[in-house]
C-alpha cells in the first residue's frame, strides 16, 4: 500500500480532518473530502488542494459518487459530543451507526483497498480502571460510546465477511489547531479565558482523560492508511498520559499567561467517564506510532492558534 493516490476524507472539512488532509496533499495523495458542514466548514480548507463534495455520508449515492476512483477511505464524520448524544441519542445513532454502516457497504461495493476509521477509547470502553487497551471490555455510558462500539463491530464484521480492509483507530481527546467548533474542554476553557468570564469544570476537577495533539492523531491516521494490517484491526491512538480536568485548566491558564482565571464548579454531567488514559503499546508495535507533542508545548501551541486564528490576536 505503499502508493496510495486516491484518498477519500468523509468529515475532511472538520477538526482531524483540516490537519489530515493538509498532510496527506503535502505527501502528493490526491485528496476528495465529503462533508455535511453541519459543523465542518469549508474555509478550513483554503489553500489546500483538494476537492470538497457538500454531502451526507447517510446518503448511498452521495458516497458511491464520491468513492469514484478513490483506492482509500478515512471515516472521519461523527456526531462527536457525549453530551449532545445524551440529549438527543437517535441523532447520534442516526450519523455515527447508520452513517458508518452506510460509508462500510459503500466501500465494499466500490472494492476500497484500505477504510480507516476513527472511534474512541474512554467514552467505548467506559469506567474502567486506566490505563484501558485493546483487551479493555467496552462498557459505555453514553449513546456516543455505544455507537462508537457499534461502528467497530461493524468494520470487524466487513472486515471478515467481505475482505474490506478496515482499520480502526480509537482515539484519546484530541486537540489541536482548527478545534474552534469543537465542544471539547480546551476550546471551551480558552474560549472562556479569551471572554474574561469562569472556566467551567463540571464535577471537581478530578475525572482524567488521555489529551493528545491533532498532528499525532493524524500521523496515526496516515501510518493506518500505508500499513498491511489484517482488516478488523484497532487500535488505540493516545499520549498515555493522565491528565485531571483540574490539571488541563491550569495548564490552559498557564499557556493563556492567566494562571489565576476563575474557575466554576458545576454538578458532573450523565453519561462522562470519571477516570481515563490508554496504552497505545499495540499502536506502536503494528504502525510504528508514538506521541511527539506534550502537553505543556500542545497545548501552548493551540492557545497560540486561537490567538492568531480564532481571537484576533487580542
Amino acid at each position: 500500500m505503499a502508493d496510495i493516490r486516491g484518498i477519500l476524507v468523509t468529515g475532511g472539512a472538520g477538526f482531524l480532518g483540516a490537519t489530515l488532509v493538509r498532510r496527506l496533499a503535502a505527501n502528493g495523495h490526491a485528496i476528495r473530502v465529503l462533508d455535511n458542514l453541519t459543523t465542518g466548514d469549508a474555509s478550513y480548507l483554503d489553500g489546500v488542494e483538494v476537492e470538497l463534495i457538500e454531502g451526507d455520508i447517510r446518503d448511498a449515492k452521495t458516497l458511491d459518487d464520491a468513492l469514484e476512483g478513490i483506492e482509500s477511505v478515512v471515516h472521519l464524520a461523527a456526531a462527536g459530543s457525549v453530551v449532545m448524544s445524551v440529549a438527543d441519542p437517535a441523532t447520534n445513532f442516526d450519523v455515527n451507526v447508520l452513517g458508518t454502516f452506510q460509508v462500510l457497504d459503500a466501500a465494499r461495493r466500490a472494492g476500497i483497498e484500505r477504510t480507516v476509521l476513527a472511534s474512541t477509547g474512554g467514552a467505548l470502553i467506559g469506567d474502567a480502571i486506566p490505563p484501558v487497551d485493546e483487551r479493555s471490555l467496552p462498557k459505555p455510558i453514553s449513546p456516543y460510546g455505544a455507537s462508537k462500539l457499534a461502528g467497530e463491530g461493524y468494520a470487524h464484521a466487513f472486515a471478515k465477511a467481505y475482505g474490506l480492509g478496515t482499520i480502526t483507530l480509537r482515539f484519546a481527546n484530541a486537540y489541536g489547531p482548527w478545534s474552534a467548533r469543537k465542544r471539547s474542554a480546551i476550546t471551551m476553557f480558552f474560549r472562556a479565558i479569551d471572554a474574561g468570564e469562569p472556566i467551567v469544570i463540571y464535577g471537581d476537577g478530578s475525572a482524567s482523560r488521555d489529551y493528545t495533539h491533532v498532528d499525532d492523531i493524524c500521523r496515526a491516521l496516515e501510518l493506518a492508511l500505508e500499513c498491511d494490517a489484517a482488516g478488523g484491526t484497532v487500535l488505540h491512538v493516545a499520549s498515555g498520559v493522565e491528565t485531571t480536568v483540574q490539571e488541563l485548566a491550569d495548564l490552559c491558564r498557564a499557556a493563556a499567561g492567566v494562571p489565576k482565571h476563575p474557575i466554576e464548579y458545576r454538578p458532573k454531567r450523565p453519561g462522562e467517564v470519571e477516570r481515563n488514559f490508554a496504552s497505545y503499546d499495540l499502536a506502536q508495535q503494528v504502525l510504528g506510532y508514538a506521541p511527539s507533542i506534550g502537553r505543556e508545548e500542545g497545548i501552548r501551541r493551540t492557545w497560540q492558534w486561537f490567538q492568531e486564528s480564532v481571537f484576533g490576536g487580542r
